[in-house]
């Protein structure tokens, strides 16, 4: 269960800037990558986004910058209304969310109501040697409307959700310091996400 029901409620009692930041980059660009978990919350994923996102796609950040206890800033999905996204989310075609998901395994799980970006960018990434697959977990599939990666201007979004196993192989360590230092698998993964994105002309 989260702590908070919505954004509103949690930036009542939490303070931007001292326990989490937003970092947005508005590019223009037909597609939006965000992470709404990232930083602290689900580690990783804000890593993935601003190196996917490059300098030339729109890019939007939730993060936890507490020491500890990041896990309380987490929004479910259908519920994530922080306003800064739905702005960028209204002026984007098309969307992608970076989750991380608690597993061991080595997996990619792909969600959403997105059926133009995800055989692409499946391909890609099996092509490269990653594992994907759709998540056991309905919650963790991203079907809803009102999920955040399907509030884009197509209504249609993709949402990515890659194990906890895989994402400590894409850094030196877990911990912040330790994720500065990126992995080869890091890159590849990188890579062919951006090459699924181009073989579907989202950008």
């Amino acid at each position: 269960m989260d702590k908070y029901i919505n954004y509103q409620q949690l930036a009542s009692r939490e303070q931007e800037g001292r326990d989490y930041q937003i970092r947005s980059w508005d590019r223009g660009s037909n597609i939006l990558i965000f992470g709404p978990h990232a930083g602290g919350i689900e580690p990783g994923t804000s890593e993935l986004v601003t190196s996917i996102a490059d300098q030339d796609l729109s890019c939007y950040l939730f993060e936890g910058i507490k020491a500890k206890g990041n896990g309380e800033l987490h929004i479910t999905s259908t519920n994530f209304d922080e306003p800064r996204a739905l702005r960028l989310l209204k002026s984007s075609s098309k969307a992608i969310a970076f989750h991380g998901e608690r597993g061991d395994d080595l997996a990619v799980y792909f969600g959403g109501q997105d059926e133009t970006l995800w055989p692409h960018i499946d391909f890609f990434l099996q092509e490269a040697g990653f594992h994907t697959a759709k998540h056991d977990n309905p919650r963790l599939q991203g079907t809803s409307p009102a999920n955040i990666c399907n509030r884009c201007v197509s209504g249609a979004g993709l949402q990515l959700e890659i194990s906890r196993g895989l994402r400590r192989r894409f850094f030196h360590s877990p911990g912040f310091a330790g994720r500065k230092q990126k992995t080869e698998e890091f890159y590849l993964f990188v890579h062919a996400v951006r090459e699924g994105l181009l073989r579907a002309n989202a950008f």
